[in-house]
């Protein structure tokens, strides 16, 4: 969508981090906001900081898990402001972290119910008040590098994470002459209030015997880790969430289907995408198999990866 412009935006997870960044951004350039987020607190906050500034923004409690609160809630849009042009799907939950054999079902069913089935319930819900007024619109959605290659110590992170950007993937294959654009955000360490919101909104039904917060400090910290405050770590290797906003409002306008934010995570993610191509088995082709498989829509080609367009530095 190149003009935003007046659009109607719906951030799930919006009160703060990521999620607040994102609105910032929204509002900056003159679209209407509804703030969706589970805890009221940091909505009151959020509420705050956009009526000093007498923002077009609209604020909504919202458990993302809940289908029929996410139904009155976008009822609850077109009421206030009638029409829905953008959905981010931006809520989740960091759980379920440390060795595999301690992660427990209720770590399972609590990443998964949020950060996998909290986008299902986006999509389902919202993309229909999308389709109605027939002026296009967008979709993005909020994985993490851990989406892209993944790391130890994360295992229910990363499984939701790769699901959401393959997820986000077949959405822009079959919304890709429709008029709505798609795009996976993959942010890098940005600023936020993650571990405690997760901890903070888990279901006691959810919760680990025990479990509390802020957890117990690692001790398998490398040499180099240490050699840096958590000070430092946030100031200097954690993004603005702000910034990150901007990137995610860029991303909208330019239709990209990836949203990366850290030019660091490269190298990474080129050794992951490169091992999957030495993984191909070098042998003939089976023309008839070739043939026959093609018929059925397997994917030899998406032309969907051809819409991205090489990303320049910050223009804003």
């Amino acid at each position: 969508m190149k003009d935003l412009k007046g659009k109607i935006a719906f951030i799930t997870g919006g009160a703060s981090g990521i999620g607040l960044g994102i609105a910032k951004a929204c509002v900056k350039y003159g679209m209407k906001v509804v703030i969706a987020d589970m805890r009221q607190a940091s909505l009151d906050e959020a509420k705050a900081y956009f009526q000093d500034k007498n923002a077009p923004v609209h604020f909504i409690q919202l458990d993302v898990t809940d289908r029929a609160a996410y139904a009155k809630a976008a009822e609850e849009v077109q009421k206030v402001f009638g029409k829905l042009h953008v959905l981010v799907n931006n809520a989740g939950v960091g759980s379920g972290g440390g060795p595999v054999e301690n992660v427990t079902f209720k770590d399972w069913d609590y990443s998964i119910n949020v950060n996998l089935v909290g986008v299902v319930n986006g999509v389902v819900t919202m993309l229909p008040y999308i389709l109605k007024h027939g002026e296009g619109g967008h979709i993005v959605s909020t994985s993490s590098t851990l989406g892209v290659a993944a790391a130890g110590g994360m295992i229910p992170y990363c499984t939701t994470k790769f699901a959401v950007a393959g997820m986000m993937e077949a959405l822009a294959t079959d919304l890709k002459d429709r008029n709505i654009g798609v795009s996976v955000l993959f942010p890098g360490p940005t600023r936020s209030n993650l571990g405690q919101t997760a901890f903070d909104n888990r279901p006691a039904a959810l919760r680990n015997e025990g479990e509390t917060w802020p957890p117990k400090p690692r001790t398998n910290m490398t040499e180099q880790r240490r050699r840096f405050t958590m000070e430092e770590v946030q100031q200097i290797a954690f993004m603005d969430p702000t910034e990150t906003g901007e990137r995610v409002f860029r991303g909208i306008k330019n239709n990209d289907l990836f949203i990366h934010t850290h030019p660091q995570f490269r190298t990474g993610y080129v050794a992951r995408h490169e091992a999957l191509i030495r993984a191909i088995p070098d042998e003939p082709l089976n023309e008839k198999r070739f043939e026959i498989i093609s018929s059925f829509g397997t994917v030899y080609y998406n032309d969907i990866y051809d819409q991205q367009k090489p990303v320049g530095p910050p223009d804003w």
